[in-house]
């Protein structure tokens, strides 16, 4: 790394530490480059946040787990190639896994993938009784397909609501015939006249209620067929004009605007899980909403009505918008003490197998709240339990 680059980075993690990772909660500190035991946000959540008992156990099932299993529990893991590697077999036999991400190039045919989920799932041990792994997919429509069938039409090329419904349908029957039981979708990001999702055809239109019905129309055809959707991308990215995939994003709109368009669809539509954006909006916190306690804490889960207990993700912390901002572990802390549930890492299984272990020498130096670990793991564990294996 030239000095320079070095430079650049030390002062992206430093920005990030610095303006903490949450509201007036948040104590500040200073983070070194790949060295996770320096950082010292301390973020906390608000007093009586603990989501609601599931049916494996609830609060008292997760007690008995160790620290291991509650870090893993807060995990879905990607892989490389066409076989689950036997590492990420040995965390889910162990109970330190909450299910995987999938991608075209894990995937053959329907049926080698459907057979491989398969035994993922008969691997689960006791403490994962009742509760499936997660098996998420990217199938959007159009282009965002990652496994063969529908939907073919993109969501900019949908009709009205009721059609939305059937794609979301030819959605689940393609994840069904191929194990899975959550997919990445739908968008729920207000296009702008310029912007990426425009170009792409990925959103359904510019007129936030017309998003709201069509996007909650696709879930409902979804959940229909036995498939839990994933809602994307809060805040809202309808104004960025590059893709998170390919390059950093800035949405430089007031929260005022904001709240307008892009925050309301959320209003208006049903989700167990949202998907948070990698984007940063500077007027609002300089840091990618991912990493924002702003964004994920104080606007989604304490300020939307109904979403106290929706399980939050990432998007992908390895794209090109946020993997400069530190090593694996720190990614994955900045992401959990902003109020995340899921830090995801797309490319490989390494990457958030390393993050795990830092997140664990996270919570053993105090830097990360055991009772905010534990309440992300019931909201997680609620939501398996209410997921379909497929047939």
């Amino acid at each position: 790394m030239r000095r320079g680059a070095a430079v650049a980075l030390l002062l992206a993690v430093a920005v990030l530490v610095a303006a903490g990772c949450g509201g007036g909660s948040t104590s500040h500190g200073t983070a070194t480059e790949g060295r996770l035991g320096t950082v010292t946000i301390a973020g906390r959540g608000k007093p009586g946040s603990t989501p609601p008992k599931d049916v494996a156990g609830g609060q008292s099932a997760v007690r008995t787990l160790t620290l291991r299993q509650e870090i893993g529990q807060r995990m879905v893991f990607a892989y490389s190639g066409t076989r689950p590697p036997e590492a990420l077999k040995r965390r889910i036999r162990r109970g330190e896994a909450a299910g995987v991400i999938l991608f075209a190039r894990n995937i053959t045919t329907a049926a080698q993938l459907r057979t491989q989920m398969a035994a993922l799932q008969r691997l689960r041990g006791p403490l994962d009784r009742g509760l499936p792994l997660l098996v998420m997919v990217d199938q959007e429509g159009g282009a965002v397909r990652r496994l063969p069938g529908g939907p073919l039409r993109a969501p900019g090329q949908t009709r009205d609501a009721a059609d939305a419904r059937r794609l979301g349908s030819s959605a689940a029957a393609a994840l069904k015939r191929a194990g899975a039981n959550v997919d990445i979708a739908p968008v729920v990001d207000v296009a702008r006249a310029g912007s990426a999702m425009a170009a792409e055809g990925r959103a359904y239109g510019s007129a936030p209620d017309r998003v709201a019905a069509r996007a909650d129309a696709f879930a409902r055809g979804l959940r229909a067929d036995g498939v839990h959707p994933v809602y994307k991308h809060f805040p809202g990215f309808g104004a960025a004009t590059v893709n998170t995939d390919d390059a950093a994003a800035r949405i430089d709109l007031p929260l005022s605007a904001l709240r307008a368009a892009d925050l309301k669809p959320y209003n208006n539509v049903d989700p167990d899980a949202v998907m948070v954006s990698t984007a940063i909006y500077p007027r609002v916190d300089p840091r990618p909403a991912v990493f924002s306690r702003r964004w994920v804490t104080q606007e989604l889960r304490d300020g939307i009505k109904g979403y106290k207990n929706v399980v939050t993700m990432t998007d992908d912390l390895q794209a090109p918008a946020v993997a400069r901002y530190g090593t694996s572990a720190q990614l994955a802390f900045f992401a959990m003490t902003a109020g995340v549930d899921l830090p995801v890492f797309a490319k490989d299984y390494m990457s958030a197998d390393r993050a795990a272990r830092g997140l664990e020498q996270a919570v053993r130096s105090g830097k990360l709240s055991r009772q905010e670990l534990a309440a992300g793991v019931q909201r997680v564990r609620a939501w398996r339990a209410r997921l379909n294996t497929g047939p």
